[in-house]
């Protein structure tokens, strides 16, 4: 008997900046045929019949209507990551193709890169470190200061399931913790955590100590957190975004950390990514700036290609889909 072909799955390509990390190609081998960029526009009105999947992996492939209209057999297109702000829904949809993500992947990593910004700023960590290596350092000063994180007041904008893994976490450092969301969560959740609801956000930003960003980006929180969020906030407050660059009007934070109006931020995400070199945030010494690196774990980057791999069976075999994204 004749072993079955396995359906076709197109990735932008096999490590490098951009592709499907090594060590996971041969997870992906087990139940699919691998199909790279390159190969598929070599061998276009082939390899066309045969692709049934599309694996998006730090954006890549970009999907436009081009490649959707040569894809005639194409079902799902799979996104490892939480955030589909570089997919535009209603086209895919309209091509009767579904749309997937992996949230159960990430949540513990980028609640975990919350709290690192977090304590490292409060800290003031990486100006501590810089101090300890410099060849000019001959003492280290008594008033050399950070701030408190254990009991202080955390706001989380974004109480989805990172922004909850993010309270359990502040729990155990005794924070105060308020949260907005489009949504309130059920008392039982709330009282798990310790957390209260602020219906306004600006009651959140006038109380906290550490501001964090938990959201989807969307043209509603496009800018969310601008001038006027800004000044709302505490002179000794910190702002922490481990959601998208675009939730924060940079220029206003620059604005806001070069003239005092809040004391610190740490991003692990801008706009763009990386920062053009010149940039103003990039000269700041009151910011901590990391590479995007909520997800770049060793266990939540094979959790994600493991939720990716069952995504697109679940379309492809016409089961319940564990992470389908619905156009809103």
């Amino acid at each position: 008997m004749a072993k079955q072909e396995q359906p076709g799955l197109l990735i932008f390509e096999i490590g490098g900046v951009c592709g499907v990390l090594e060590g996971h190609v041969e997870l992906l081998k087990k139940h699919f045929h691998l199909i790279t960029m390159k190969e598929f526009l070599r061998k276009k009105e082939r390899l066309s019949e045969k692709i049934k999947s599309v694996l998006i992996y730090e954006g890549r492939p970009a999907i436009d209507r081009e490649l959707l209209q040569s894809l005639p057999h194409l079902k799902v297109i799979a996104n490892s990551g939480v955030g589909v702000d570089h997919l535009d829904l209603k086209l895919i949809s309209s091509f009767g193709v579904k749309v997937t993500n992996t949230p159960h992947a990430v949540s513990d990593s980028t609640a975990d890169i919350g709290m690192t910004l977090m304590l490292a700023s409060a800290r003031r960590l990486m100006e501590g470190c810089q101090i300890a290596v410099s060849p000019q350092t001959e003492h280290f000063a008594a008033d050399w200061l950070g701030d408190e994180v254990t009991g202080a007041t955390l706001g989380i904008i974004g109480m989805g399931s990172i922004g909850y893994k993010v309270a359990k976490r502040a729990k155990a450092f005794e924070m105060k913790i308020l949260y907005h969301n489009r949504n309130r969560r059920k008392e039982e959740e709330e009282q798990a955590v310790g957390a209260c609801y602020c219906e306004k956000m600006e009651d959140l930003l006038q109380q906290s100590d550490f501001v964090i960003l938990v959201v989807n980006l969307t043209p509603q929180t496009h800018k969310l957190i601008g001038k006027r969020e800004l000044e709302q906030m505490k002179p000794t407050a910190t702002l922490i975004n481990i959601s998208r660059g675009a939730v924060v009007d940079h220029d206003a934070l620059v604005e806001a950390l070069q003239n005092g109006i809040i004391k610190a931020a740490a991003l692990d995400v801008t706009y763009p990514e990386p920062l053009p070199r010149d940039h103003p945030l990039l000269k700041l010494k009151n910011i901590i700036i990391t590479p995007h690196i909520g997800t770049a774990t060793v266990q939540a980057t094979r959790m994600m290609t493991e939720e990716a791999v069952a995504n697109i069976q679940a379309v492809l075999n016409g089961l319940p889909i564990p992470s389908e994204v619905i156009p809103q």
